[in-house]
């Protein structure tokens, strides 16, 4: 191998061969300049590191410096004074740059994955994805919907913006629920459960390594109301609701009349109503427990529909508006013509200070809409409806229609529902009009 000072000089004056060939400093041992038959000159350093305890060394390893142009001989040169020094120390260059790279990129991957803990794993981000898919997930009811985002954006969000989900705790999450007042035990355990739907969710994608509420105490149920309006407590709702705009009065009534849920209620679609049949099919896909319920329609209840119907033609300006031709779509509870009525419990709110104002300032003992589901159910027990027809009135699979009953009874109690409801309905009109007692209504038993 050829030897001299390396210098710019003996670069320059450097040329390709056929293959490549090395010019070894003679001043500094190890430094050197190879040159490529393409005519490219790379500086080198070439090494031995002594074996630990030993004196034996190591074979020899070559440390590519740089090429010429971007470093002058002199700064290769003093490139390869550093590098022996590090050999003289037991030092490998060569490890020591792995070592170096090894590190620029494991503080890469720190900070890009602080980047994401701060972003796309933040509470908030993750949260809202979430919301999007839980409202976009097929059969999903609006009323989940709604309570899922209430318990994101009112209570978990406040507490817990701006942290990474996966490093939030049972110790982050504990004080969110003891936020709570204690005396609202269904909104602590509403809270407990979407969290624990949106934090398993996002262990389930990778995102957080477990869920922090698999491990915690699940807060107590609320205890089972037992509310039951009593007739003349039903007879100041009925005519308190006359007083309400349209079309909330109409959507207590109906509420009464029928004993189906609230949503159910809220939402009823004209394409689902029926007046040659008097029947309103309730889909599943609106219904809570997803099974399609037919709800028959008692006299009363078709008079109601009449009269929406009846503005609906007004509306439009059709010629001899008579309520008895429904529309084919549409909300027949609407104020917007294009979205089912909202504003629920102020419409409530008003339903009581009527009901207060007839009873000479007194309201009524603290009620509840869905007490009036219950108070159907209590009122077909009275009248003694079958226990299976109540249940089939109310859209309820459990008791007589679960398990292996459920399997094989596929009775649907179509007339005795709508015996029972067209009953209901008369004893409704009775109580109102006051034109006979409780006690003259005629048992549906002896009707079936």
């Amino acid at each position: 191998m050829p030897t001299g000072t390396i210098s710019k000089r003996s670069v320059d004056a450097a040329n390709p061969e056929s293959k490549d060939w090395l010019l070894w400093d003679d001043d500094l041992p190890g430094f050197g300049l190879k040159v490529t038959p393409a005519g490219g000159k790379v500086y080198v350093f070439q090494y031995r590191l002594a074996r630990p305890g030993q004196a034996e060394r190591t074979p020899a390893r070559r440390y590519t410096i740089g090429k010429h142009g971007k470093l002058t001989p002199d700064q290769a040169r003093k490139r390869a004074k550093d590098l022996a020094a590090l050999v003289a120390q037991g030092i490998d260059p060569r490890q020591q740059e792995i070592d170096a790279i090894a590190a620029e990129d494991e503080a890469a991957r720190v900070a890009a994955e602080q980047a994401r803990l701060e972003g796309e794993l933040a509470f908030e981000n993750v949260a809202a994805t979430w919301l999007d898919h839980y409202e976009n997930e097929k059969g999903r009811r609006p009323s989940s919907v709604r309570q899922a985002k209430l318990v994101v954006n009112n209570h978990l969000k406040p507490r817990l913006q701006g942290k990474p989900m996966p490093h939030i705790s049972r110790s982050d999450l504990q004080p969110v629920i003891d936020a709570i007042p204690a005396k609202q035990r269904g909104m602590r355990r509403s809270v407990f459960a979407y969290a624990s739907i949106l934090f398993g969710w996002a262990h389930k994608r990778g995102d957080i390594p477990d869920n922090p509420l698999a491990s915690m105490v699940k807060p107590q149920a609320p205890k089972a109301r037992d509310r039951v309006l009593d007739d003349a407590e039903l007879v100041f709702v009925w005519q308190a609701s006359a007083k309400l705009t349209d079309p909330f009065g109409p959507f207590f009534r109906l509420l009464i009349l029928t004993g189906q849920r609230r949503s159910e209620v809220a939402a009823i679609n004209w394409a689902e109503l029926d007046r040659s049949t008097a029947t309103w099919t309730i889909p599943a896909d609106r219904a809570k427990n997803d099974v399609a319920h037919i709800v028959p329609l008692s006299k009363p209840v078709i008079a109601e529909l009449d009269q929406l119907a009846l503005a609906e033609q007004i509306k439009a300006e059709e010629e001899k508006p008579d309520g008895k031709r429904w529309p084919k779509s549409g909300f027949a509870l609407t104020t917007t013509g294009r979205t089912p009525i909202s504003g629920i419990t102020k419409a409530k709110n008003a339903l009581d200070a009527a009901i207060s104002e007839a009873r000479e300032k007194q309201p009524l003992p603290a009620w509840r809409i869905h007490d009036l589901r219950r108070t159907l159910a209590t009122g077909f027990q009275r009248m003694g409806v079958r226990f299976e027809v109540t249940e089939a009135v109310l859209n309820h699979v459990s008791g007589a229609k679960s398990g292996v009953a459920g399997i094989y009874q596929r009775h649907d109690w179509h007339d005795e529902k709508r015996a029972a409801l067209e009953s209901w309905a008369a004893h409704i009109e009775a109580i109102v009009s006051k034109k006979q007692k409780d006690s003259k209504v005629v048992p549906i038993r002896a009707a079936l």
